[in-house]
């Protein structure tokens, strides 16, 4: 966003004009120590098995295993790793500071076609060396992944990259996401609903509201991630687009009557879904584009930990 050789703004213009100070611009972030790294494979493991572990449980679980740690730092990891428990909570309905509030609109809603309903959602995905984030959106009815973006952030930008590259042919009726800042912010929202889409939020640690991505998140994990264990970002950018490729178009699903997420959602398409099919059978899958995120990069430890190192057994 900044441009250091511009050539009639300086930098401090730049940050004025950005409202951002020029240390936060210069700031250097350093990555999770080895350590740390060791400890969020674990518990990425772990939360894939048991979603409904909060901070106390994989604080006790570890433990268990040997581990001096704390309810602090597990909190602190889990919070880098966008983590929470799923379990009812009080006051779900309450909106992130400044933020529009939106209804759950699902509830007892009938989805029976394609591009009725959307859902999109953020998950951890781990590296030999670190990790990035990975935003999806689905097509709730088929499953069919519509668009990805992998980020070493949580910033905003990355799920407006997918919701643009999902919106290219086609728009749904209803979006839906969890209340997390990414999906709540004006940005996204506002691009919403300059497409006049209804715009869905369900409760905050409400897995069961937003099933179908949880769902394809341990199906990304456990027949990709977990067997594959990606050295760097470039090698997750590559293997996720292999996967989502074969997860839209040859893995057939039991809810799906054994038919696969594409045959679902382009049976009897709209004139904008043959589009998208189009473009892809032209050689630009809509859905398997994601921005490069090249290791040199990326700001964590250089050590590679070997899973003899790590020690900890996600399969446990």
């Amino acid at each position: 966003m900044i441009e250091e050789d511009h050539p009639r703004l300086s930098v401090r213009r730049q940050c004025d004009l950005l409202s951002l100070s020029r240390s936060a611009y210069y700031y250097d972030p350093m990555g999770e120590s080895p350590e740390n790294l060791r400890l969020m494979r674990w518990l990425d493991g772990e939360y894939t098995k048991r979603p409904y572990y909060g901070v106390a449980r994989m604080t006790e679980r570890l433990r268990r295993k040997g581990e001096a740690i704390n309810p602090k730092r597990v909190r602190r990891l889990m919070r880098v790793m966008g983590l929470e428990a799923i379990y009812p909570k009080k006051r779900l309905s309450v909106p992130g500071e400044g933020h529009k509030r939106y209804p759950y609109l699902l509830r007892g809603l009938l989805v029976e076609r394609p591009d009725q309903v959307w859902c999109a959602d953020i998950t951890y995905i781990r590296l030999r060396r670190g990790f990035v984030y990975l935003v999806a959106v689905l097509d709730w009815h088929s499953r069919y992944v519509l668009s990805w973006a992998l980020s070493q952030s949580l910033e905003t930008d990355f799920c407006l990259e997918a919701l643009e590259d999902a919106l290219l042919d086609t728009r749904p009726e209803i979006f839906n996401t969890d209340q997390g800042a990414q999906f709540t912010s004006e940005r996204f929202t506002g691009r919403l609903e300059r497409e006049q889409v209804r715009i869905s939020m369900d409760g905050r640690g409400r897995v069961f509201d937003n099933i179908f991505v949880e769902r394809f998140w341990r199906s990304v994990k456990y027949e990709e991630v977990y067997l594959k264990e990606y050295g760097d970002p470039g090698e997750a950018r590559d293997g996720l687009r292999e996967y989502i490729r074969f997860y839209n178009r040859e893995r057939p699903h039991q809810a799906l009557e054994y038919r696969t997420p594409a045959e679902v959602y382009f049976a009897g398409g709209s004139g904008r879904r043959e589009g998208r099919a189009a473009r892809e059978a032209a050689g630009t899958p809509v859905a398997l584009r994601a921005p490069c995120v090249p290791a040199a990069s990326w700001q964590g430890s250089e050590t590679i930990l070997s899973n003899d190192f790590l020690g900890l057994d996600i399969g446990e």
